[in-house]
């Protein structure tokens, strides 16, 4: 086989540096030996790579045919080598992270994009989970990773990173008897009778025990299925802030007044793994980026 690793990285080197002694300086190799390995390399191709007649290496026609190749090749190669390290070093295969639906929006998916950048080759999983399944989730060994609202009690099997906080507002169509009182507020016993929906599995008490006010209430299995449900007029929910105040500027939602507390509910969130799992150079990444995030904006006063 006439190209190796060795000899890509030769022919680009000549390439760029446009003769052999400048290659060779750019190599640490003395020139003779990097004239020598294009001239065998020539020679296995059975193709003129480089004009020797000037005291520049020129490159021939078939050169420039073969340099798009041998650079993709060389890429590749790189992306294997930094991959082998990274494997090294603890790399998951795949970072899985459970995250309840509200927090989607938030600031918590901005480190992936670094992860993206520095670690090709991560799998990365977002399951959405509600808050009981995503500790679930956690326990099981099925994520690595799990983002929740804070929880009054602490679990000693669990490590914690307190990442911020989501602001919640409780909105209902206009149309909606919800919705309709956002000048005088809704008392406590109306707006207990009024359906409300929760992204929850199977029962609401999955989802976070604050975000529970009604006696009527329906389920999904998404923020956006709830905010098509509430759009549509059938029942009121606490929606992410980032996500309805468009929607309430434009008119298509109304903020929903209560008469004994705030309509808009800031809950903390912790991102949680277990002390007794290691965790891999892609989990551990995204913790410090979270780290410097919050170093960056400081979250309490």
């Amino acid at each position: 086989m006439a190209f190796s690793s060795d000899s890509l990285t030769l022919f680009l080197a000549v390439l760029e540096a446009g003769s052999f002694s400048a290659a060779a300086r750019k190599l640490g190799r003395v020139p003779s030996a990097v004239s020598m390995a294009i001239g065998q390399l020539e020679a296995e191709l059975d193709l003129t790579l480089f004009d020797r007649s000037t005291r520049k290496a020129l490159p021939t026609s078939a050169a420039l045919a073969l340099e798009p190749q041998a650079r993709q090749v060389i890429c590749q190669l790189n992306l294997l080598d930094a991959q082998a390290l990274q494997l090294h070093q603890g790399l998951e295969k795949r970072l899985t992270i459970a995250m309840a639906p509200e927090l989607q929006t938030g600031r918590w998916s901005k480190p992936l994009q670094v992860l993206a950048q520095e670690f090709p080759s991560l799998e990365i999983e977002v399951r959405s989970a509600t808050q009981t399944e995503a500790v679930r989730l956690l326990h099981e060994g099925s994520v690595q990773l799990a983002l929740v609202f804070e929880r009054p009690g602490i679990d000693e099997r669990e490590s914690f990173l307190e990442a911020g906080s989501q602001l919640l507002v409780a909105v209902a169509s206009p149309r909606h008897p919800a919705g309709q009182h956002s000048e005088t507020p809704l008392a406590e016993e109306a707006f207990a009778e009024q359906r409300q929906i929760i992204v929850a599995s199977g029962k609401a008490t999955g989802s976070d025990p604050r975000m529970v006010l009604s006696r009527r209430i329906w389920l999904t299995d998404s923020y956006l299925a709830t905010l098509d449900l509430v759009q549509s007029g059938l029942g009121w929910a606490y929606l992410p802030q980032p996500l309805v105040e468009p929607l309430i500027a434009s008119g298509a939602l109304a903020e929903v007044r209560f008469d004994n507390m705030a309509s808009r509910l800031r809950l903390w969130v912790d991102i949680i793994w277990l002390k007794a799992r290691p965790l891999g150079l892609g989990a551990q990444r995204y913790l410090a980026i979270m780290r410097q995030c919050l170093a960056e904006q400081p979250l309490r006063p």
